[in-house]
């Protein structure tokens, strides 16, 4: 059945590898990222395959473009009853160094976001009486990581969040699973990181099962599996992909 799912942070990395994929599986995408110029490539690849997109512009933290955003999307493709919460920011830096000011601000991207753009879809998951929401959270709120204190806390906030939502929702048809990725390159975050990443990339490989890194298309292909029919078994859960840095 084709559906009409919203990926956030969608522009490029993880959230437009989610949006290319949902489209091939038939749903129709709307593409936001806080800059709408930016979705434009993600949106023409998606329809030169044949499938149906939308850019959309939206600061998540501010919940009026939220909804101004799923006004322009919901007139455009139909209500919202796949939503893939990624959009994020990371930084590293240390400890003592965090002000109040970073810390709100990574809590306001990281977490306040996803509360805002969830709370925006949950009506026409609630109507429809089935629904999809796959949270994009970090390998970081697992492990703990020493130069991102205040990111692998608003990481780990995303994990606890599914864990609630899952209940409070799973009466409506509606399932909430997790994914936090790990070592992905490719990615705005990580390439604007590089240069501060505590650990070499030859030595990151070769402490990893898989002798690799992750790239984009590893969690699409695990968020496309969560949002399918057959998953609806599945809520709550934190799907790891990360190559085996962290193992459960």
């Amino acid at each position: 059945m084709k559906r009409v799912a919203l990926v956030t942070g969608a522009a490029a990395g993880i959230g437009r590898a989610c949006s290319v994929r949902l489209a091939k599986e038939g749903h129709a995408v709307g593409v936001l990222d806080l800059d709408e110029a930016r979705c434009a490539d993600a949106v023409a690849e998606i329809k030169a395959a044949g499938g149906s997109a939308i850019a959309l512009g939206a600061d998540i933290t501010d919940r009026a473009q939220v909804r101004a955003a799923l006004v322009k999307l919901r007139a455009a493709l139909g209500p919202v009853t796949v939503l893939v919460n990624n959009a994020g920011m990371a930084e590293f830096l240390p400890f003592e160094e965090l002000t109040d000011a970073l810390w709100d601000r990574m809590f306001a991207v990281n977490v306040r976001g996803a509360f805002t753009v969830t709370q925006e879809v949950i009506p026409d998951m609630k109507a429809a009486k089935w629904g999809r929401i796959v949270n994009i959270s970090s390998s970081s709120a697992q492990t703990g990581t020493k130069a991102q204190v205040h990111y692998a806390s608003s990481k780990g906030a995303i994990v606890s969040m599914t864990r609630s939502l899952a209940e409070a929702l799973g009466p409506y048809g509606i399932t909430v699973n997790n994914i936090p990725p790990g070592s992905v390159m490719g990615t705005i975050m990580s390439e604007a990181n590089r240069s501060r990443f505590p650990i070499p990339i030859d030595q990151l490989t070769a402490n990893m099962p898989v002798r690799r890194l992750g790239v984009p298309e590893d969690i699409a292909n695990a968020c496309a599996w969560l949002v399918r029919d057959e998953t609806g078994y599945v809520t709550g859960q934190t799907i790891g992909v990360n190559g085996g840095r962290v193992v459960s």
